[in-house]
């Protein structure tokens, strides 16, 4: 029997999200989530089946963007992935309820995120979860992307 559950991540399984991302292929933002996590910034929950960390995502307090943090009022959902085989399953809604419902808990009114336009099955999930107000449209040096509220009162 196949059982699932998500728990905070703490700083000594940090490697294990290996499991769900390619850390070696990008150790700029390897570095950057660790920092983020030693210093209280960011908060990650694993979603793990039997477990085996197949999905994460995180609420980040506080960055240099507006759009994206407001202190004490808006928290920013950053880096939710399921790992490739796991995807389709209703994983992604599951743990983007979980930050949501986590958000609301330590007192956060909004909760906004990035998304590259073209990533569709995403944008879809966000938008069923009521991330419907476009705060931003852009483009990055990694494409074209949107950044999303959904507001939590």
């Amino acid at each position: 029997m196949t059982s699932y559950q998500i728990k905070k991540l703490i700083i000594e399984d940090y490697h294990k999200c290996s499991n769900i991302w390619e850390m070696e292929k990008n150790p700029k933002m390897t570095v950057a989530f660790y920092d983020e996590l030693v210093s209280g910034n960011r908060i990650t929950f694993i979603y793990l089946v039997n477990d085996e960390f197949v999905g994460e995502g995180s609420l980040v307090l506080q960055n240099n963007d507006p759009a994206y943090t407001i202190p004490g009022k808006r928290i920013y959902l950053s880096h939710m992935i399921v790992k490739e085989e796991y995807r389709n399953r209703g994983i992604g809604g599951i743990i983007a309820d979980y930050l949501i419902d986590h958000a609301k808990k330590i007192g956060y009114a909004e909760v906004s995120l990035g998304v590259d336009t073209d990533n569709l099955n995403a944008r879809h999930l966000y938008e069923k979860k009521g991330f419907t107000n476009i705060l931003y449209h852009g483009e990055d040096e990694y494409g074209e992307f949107v950044k999303l509220l959904k507001k939590l009162t």
